[in-house]
């Protein structure tokens, strides 16, 4: 693997870690869950071939500290930190951008707020499920998931954020693995320890609740995505106002780390599972409550790419952009693996990425 070039941007309210390699058109990857830059250690290099790959920590995660612990996340706000990387990466140039998971929901509001900076999108399962005609249901899971968090601490809540991302006709898993909405942890080719609790990642932290978002994203392979539990009880919560849950609601337990990882697989897997109580708490509740601009989106489909994974349809992450793709008029284009497919078949992912980004790519 290349080492990148690694560097800080100062943007409002945080310090963004940010790494860059390759040569060529800018290609800004934007990570979902808990995995920041390190989630697509898997695939940067192949893409370096063709484009400056650019990858980063969001701001409140890893290593990217916020000036105020407890300030409240917005995907606006987000998806303004993605616009000043484009801005200082490719000044001169629109650029390419793909993201997974809660990282494709910041795309998607990246495109429709600067389309002239964006040539192609690419947003593998964005979990907008604001979207769907079942939204009220889901509201329901996000308000029961916050109280349990707040009542019970870390592991119930993702153990029960876990369970609400299954199919609904899905049979009841052992512990509940990770899902692209759950933190993600890096990539890697050793195996990581396997806890309670899973991200939204590559390499592999936990493999049981985890709070899924991808995002949602490695060589060590993650825990299989959850199935889907009973529908929970419908709670009424506000989708302009989300519940935040104070992120010291309970750390989580330590990763016992297993000896054949190296220390930096180590290293990721610990900021991965530190990361939880802030995504969980933070950004879980605000960017699943986030409403796109189905009309603005429509309008710009010619540059935005929906993808989701082989192995996840019918899943709740996968379904928003199924419901995209079919409104817009366009190709659900599919990914290998599921959720987490970024991780789990990092070669095979990079590979259709790379014919996803291309100016010849036609849609099936």
């Amino acid at each position: 693997m290349t080492d990148p070039t690694i560097s800080h941007l100062r943007v409002d309210g945080a310090t963004l870690h940010y790494e860059v390699r390759g040569r060529g058109p800018l290609l800004l990857l934007i990570p979902g869950g808990t995995g920041g830059a390190a989630s697509f250690d898997g695939v940067a290099d192949g893409l370096a071939a063709d484009y400056t790959v650019a990858t980063y920590d969001p701001r409140g995660l890893s290593r990217s500290p916020l000036d105020d612990p407890e300030a409240r996340q917005r995907v606006e706000q987000h998806a303004d930190d993605a616009f000043r990387l484009l801005e200082l990466l490719s000044p001169d140039a629109p650029a390419r951008v793909a993201g997974c998971s809660s990282g494709a929901i910041v795309a998607l509001h990246l495109l429709a707020t600067h389309p002239e900076r964006i040539e192609r999108v690419v947003a593998h399962e964005p979990p907008v499920v604001e979207v769907l005609p079942d939204a009220a249901v889901h509201r329901a899971l996000l308000a029961r998931v916050q109280d349990t968090f707040r009542r019970d601490g870390l592991m119930p809540a993702a153990a029960e954020f876990a369970a609400g991302l299954r199919r609904p006709d899905a049979a009841p898993a052992e512990p509940p693995a990770s899902t692209e909405l759950r933190p993600q942890a890096p990539a890697q080719t050793e195996q990581p320890p396997q806890t309670a609790v899973q991200a939204e990642q590559p390499s592999q932290a936990p493999a049981q609740a985890d709070p899924p978002s991808q995002v949602p994203t490695q060589a060590e392979q993650p825990p299989q995505a959850p199935a889907q539990a009973e529908q929970p009880a419908q709670v009424p919560v506000s989708a302009e106002q989300p519940a935040q849950v104070p992120v010291s609601a309970e750390q989580p337990t330590q990763v016992p780390v297993q000896a054949e990882l190296s220390p930096q697989a180590a290293a990721r897997v610990e900021r991965t599972m530190a990361d939880m109580p802030y995504f969980l708490g933070r950004i879980v509740p605000s960017f699943m409550a986030y409403v796109p601009d189905q009309d603005r989106l429509k309008a710009l489909s010619d540059r935005l790419v929906l993808a989701g994974g082989t192995d996840s349809r019918g899943e709740l992450p996968y379904r928003p952009a199924a419901f995209l793709a079919e409104r817009f008029g366009t190709e659900l284009v599919h990914f290998p693996g599921g959720h987490t497919g970024l991780s789990t078949h990092p070669t095979e992912f990079g590979e259709l990425l790379r014919k996803v980004l291309s100016d010849q790519f036609a849609e099936p």
